[in-house]
């Protein structure tokens, strides 16, 4: 309890702090009340201030168990029978934290998520709400007899394309354990039973990320923008590859300001084929 030398509004008494709250020593008459905790944030296990422990992880939608389970840590320092011991217990903890084969088949497709978003470079928004995808199919029942790496690709990519990231099945496959089949079949039944809000894909989302990996000139990536506006009044986008007609753009681009661009390097970067690039150049040219 500390005493302060302001006075009672009321009967001119002295005040004193006591807890939170700011009283007079003589009617009682509560002054103030302050419920803020000026505490530290943290908490310490031990007799000086060293092992200082928070709340722990925050909670996250990219693990089957939000991330509140414990793990058995390693120690280098146990030797022998206690060594034996600590791995048993670790692996029966480790099978302990799925209590069910569903919850083994979310983890599992979680892991899968993590890791695709990891090799994709993608942030964490994505892969939450990729998480959250594979969840609900799994809630539908869509997993029975489908590949549930399938559906942890096929949600990657779902999710990037209702978030407008350009990201093409070729991508997604390269980087994930299903293959090409597995993850359209995946995407087909996500896309037909949840009714997800996918459109069309924009060939302007491709744009930057091929003009940064070909290093042409930021005056042949404007140049391609207006080129590809004008595909799209022209009505020369519809039905056609995106990413092949974002390549057709730039390289046409590059070919105005005589800029060293062959269609090959074009056609590579978009992982379509030269003949491909080179209908849709036709089209731009005429």
């Amino acid at each position: 309890m500390s005493t302060t030398t302001r006075t009672c509004p009321e009967c001119e008494g002295r005040l004193e702090a006591e807890g939170c709250e700011t009283v007079c020593a003589s009617c009682g008459l509560v002054v103030a009340e302050d419920a803020i905790d000026r505490g530290p944030e943290w908490r310490s296990f031990e007799d000086d201030d060293t092992d200082r422990a928070r709340t722990g992880a925050p909670l996250t939608r990219s693990r089957h168990d939000r991330g509140l389970s414990t793990e058995i840590g390693r120690s280098t320092r146990l030797k022998g029978r206690k060594r034996r011991r600590m791995a048993r217990m670790r692996r029966e903890h480790s099978r302990a934290q799925t209590g069910s084969k569903r919850d083994r088949n979310r983890m599992v497709g979680f892991i899968e998520v993590r890791r695709l978003v990891s090799a994709l470079d993608l942030s964490e928004s994505i892969r939450d709400r990729a998480c959250v995808l594979f969840e609900s199919a799994q809630e539908a029942d869509l997993l029975v007899g489908r590949s549930i790496e399938g559906f942890a690709a096929a949600g990657v990519y779902a999710t990037c394309r209702t978030a407008g990231l350009a990201r093409t099945i070729d991508e997604i496959v390269d980087a994930a354990q299903a293959d090409g089949d597995e993850l359209r079949a995946a995407y087909d039944a996500l896309n037909r039973e949840l009714g997800l809000p996918t459109g069309p894909i924009d060939p302007r989302e491709y744009l930057p990320r091929f003009a940064s990996e070909l290093d042409v000139p930021q005056k042949i990536e404007r140049r391609a923008t207006e080129l590809m506006d004008r595909a799209e009044e022209e009505n020369l986008i519809a039905g056609k590859n995106p990413g092949g007609v974002a390549a057709a753009c730039l390289y046409t681009a590059a070919r105005e300001a005589e800029y060293d661009l062959t269609q090959r390097a074009a056609a590579d970067v978009a992982d379509v084929s030269p003949v491909t690039l080179r209908s849709t150049y036709q089209e731009l040219a005429d």
